[in-house]
């Protein structure tokens, strides 16, 4: 299991909210401990990933902004590794690490599909400025996000599907927007209450499904087809184009 760090303040609620959310991966528990605490230390909320051979639920769980990785150490083939992350990551900004300064490590990482690529020894600083900068960078970039008819524009929290209008509460715009950045993959119950309602428990509560309830009468009703569905066993998903 994936386990998150607060930041290092870790005091009001507004504050946690704003703070990015880093998923961390790397397979020395030393090393990853530092970079945890050198991301804290910006004020950057940290997400531990356990090894995608525990299970890929925490990695495709995770609500998170950054995704850092070391796929070098103790893995035969990096690339498909780096690959398979890229996957998991979507359109967030993903940054590999290596433990040595090797230009065709960070080559491999750049043509396998990594945003950026830095060897690490002594230079966490220079590690801290490029998460930094793709945080920066994905920040400017999220503004706008959509899938098939759908369009979401984070900055006004206007919500339009095939031009037409919609109108949300805070609740079920936040529901949607988060499914809308992951489309055609299920997102479960226990990451949309982790995203939306910043809970780590189940409150044993419906809260979620009755969300859902009035976000599918908003958004499919009157339309052609059902962006919103209930996966059995996995959660739910917004689909981009009809079956």
């Amino acid at each position: 299991m994936g386990s998150t760090i607060g930041t290092a303040s870790e005091t009001p609620h507004a504050a946690l909210h704003a703070a990015p959310l880093v998923a961390l991966f790397h397979s020395d528990t030393e090393r990853a401990a530092q970079l945890a605490t050198a991301f804290m230390g910006e004020g950057w909320r940290v997400e531990r990933l356990a090894p995608p051979a525990a299970g890929l639920r925490p990695w495709l769980d995770g609500c998170f902004d950054l995704l850092v990785l070391n796929p070098f150490l103790g893995w035969q083939e990096p690339a498909e590794f780096i690959r398979l992350a890229r996957s998991i990551a979507g359109s967030r900004p993903m940054l590999i690490l290596s433990d040595r300064d090797c230009v065709a490590d960070r080559l491999l990482a750049l043509r396998s599909g990594a945003d950026d690529a830095a060897g690490w020894t002594a230079n966490l600083p220079e590690v801290l400025a490029r998460v930094a900068c793709l945080l920066r960078r994905a920040r400017l970039t999220a503004g706008q996000i959509g899938a098939g008819e759908l369009r979401i524009d984070l900055i006004d929290r206007r919500v339009e599907r095939a031009g037409r209008l919609i109108r949300l509460p805070l609740r079920e715009f936040d529901l949607l927007a988060n499914l809308a950045r992951v489309p055609d993959r299920p997102m479960s119950r226990d990451a949309l209450l982790r995203a939306v309602w910043r809970l780590d428990f189940d409150p044993g509560t419906n809260r979620v499904e009755v969300h859902m309830s009035r976000l599918r009468a908003k958004v499919d009703r009157g339309f052609a087809w059902p962006m919103l569905w209930t996966v059995t066993g996995r959660g739910y998903a917004l689909r981009s184009r009809p079956d």
